[in-house]
């Protein structure tokens, strides 16, 4: 179902956009490539000067690689448009220590501390967030999603359509189906 029509006339004043790109690479490792995009639909006047309508504010890109555990083997950041040209885009050498990290595994809570207030890039680590369920979809492509391997399926109990008392997974997962909201 769609959003409800807006009740009173508006303009589009501001454009964010997230992307975020899953790759399988020759050497079987895989890699996302993540953007955030904000764009003004008018002329933008900031400390730095005057944004004209279309040109970025910010642009922010992460690339990272990953094994098949979700962990983080090489990271890197950069900023191709941001507010404050030559202080805003020094941060990218710091989200090099996202390497070690796994992206299911705490990686949220992890990179709030590490890259907090001043430590980091907002919208950089902001970008960071969207990448575990990327991540996930990204693996997915691989296998079949209820596939038994004896394992409870990675996706249960991770969201309310396929808590394990649902009826979403008494369809599609009767091994893994619990008749109370008792979790195995």
């Amino acid at each position: 179902m769609p959003l409800s029509s807006p009740l009173v006339a508006r303009e589009r004043v501001h454009t964010r956009r997230l992307e975020i790109e899953g790759f399988r690479r020759d050497d079987g490792l895989l890699e996302l490539d993540a953007s955030l995009v904000d764009v003004k639909d008018c002329d933008y006047p900031i400390a730095s000067g005057v944004r004209p309508a279309g040109v970025p504010v910010h642009l922010m890109r992460v690339r990272i690689t990953l094994d098949a555990q979700f962990n983080i083997i090489a990271a890197e950041a950069c900023s191709d448009f941001v507010p404050y040209p030559g202080d805003c885009d020094t941060i990218g050498p710091a989200y090099g220590r996202l390497v070690g990290l796994n992206l299911v595994r705490g990686f949220r809570k992890t990179i709030s501390e590490m890259y907090a207030d001043v430590r980091g890039c907002t919208h950089i680590t902001e970008l960071l967030n969207a990448l575990p369920t990327a991540a996930i979809q990204t693996f997915a492509t691989f296998r079949r999603d209820n596939e038994d391997d004896g394992e409870k399926p990675f996706q249960l109990d991770r969201c309310h359509a396929l808590e394990t008392s649902s009826a979403a997974v008494q369809r599609y997962y009767p091994k893994w189906f619990r008749k109370d909201d008792t979790v195995p």
